[in-house]
């Protein structure tokens, strides 16, 4: 078990999220619970391991599934070795059509999961996230990855189930970056407006307005990047296509 972010600080910003929200701490607990059980077994990742592997990287590129992401194909290509590509979970997909593999995918597996079990077959560590509202997506997707993964949860880590911070996959791709020790990050397709991308949802056919609630959490995000910008004071750079 293991909390990578500070646990005071965060649960500061869990309590502020929950209220937000109208969240509870047990489903969210249950769901980490169950997602430390399911990952027994797998192909594991800790988190060691992962600082390893990039600690050579320079800079990492935190790709999101804002509506900016459809014109943002020449920029993730143009990326260079020494990047460390983060993809947030539908994202998967746009970067897979691009034939782009990501290094690290995080999910809560709302994504088009053909794609994420496509792109950690084919290398991408998996960081699977346990959430009260995704049980049932656990329960019916983690047994398909075969590649590696590591667990994440917003509350009490389990084993193989690490906080990381971070609320939805995208700003958690930052916190996970910036844990990795790496300052210089670059935001694709991380809008945090009021328009939902089509690569947010495996249903949508086009970008649409955000409902309340996503707004809401979109908010979160932007408050959450803004906050580990200057905790751990990162070079933030968001880029525009």
């Amino acid at each position: 078990m293991s909390w990578v972010i500070d646990r005071e600080k965060w649960l500061k910003w869990y309590n502020y999220i929950k209220k937000t929200l109208s969240l509870t701490f047990e489903q969210d607990q249950e769901a980490t619970n169950f997602l430390s059980e399911l990952l027994k077994g797998k192909n594991i990742l800790n988190f060691n391991d992962l600082l390893s592997r990039f600690s050579k990287f320079r800079k990492a590129a935190v790709i999101g599934a804002g509506p900016s992401l459809e014109k943002s194909d020449i920029v993730i290509k143009g990326l260079d070795e020494f990047t460390v590509v983060i993809s947030s979970d539908g994202a998967t997909s746009f970067l897979i059509e691009n034939d782009v593999i990501p290094h690290i995918v995080v999910t809560d597996l709302d994504g088009k999961v053909q794609d994420l079990v496509y792109a950690n077959k084919r290398g991408a560590v998996t960081v699977i996230h346990g959430h009260g509202d995704n049980i049932e997506r656990l329960k019916s997707y983690v047994r398909f990855f075969s590649g590696e993964v590591i667990g994440s949860t917003q509350v009490e880590p389990m084993p193989f189930v690490y906080n990381f911070g971070g609320f939805t996959d995208g700003d958690r791709g930052v916190f996970l970056a910036s844990h990795l020790n790496i300052k210089k990050i670059l935001l694709i397709g991380m809008d945090f407006g009021d328009i939902v991308g089509k690569y947010s949802k495996p249903w949508l056919k086009d970008s649409q307005p955000a409902s309340e609630i996503k707004r809401k959490k979109l908010e979160i995000a932007r408050r959450l990047v803004d906050w580990i910008v200057k905790e751990k004071k990162l070079d933030i750079e968001y880029v525009k296509t």
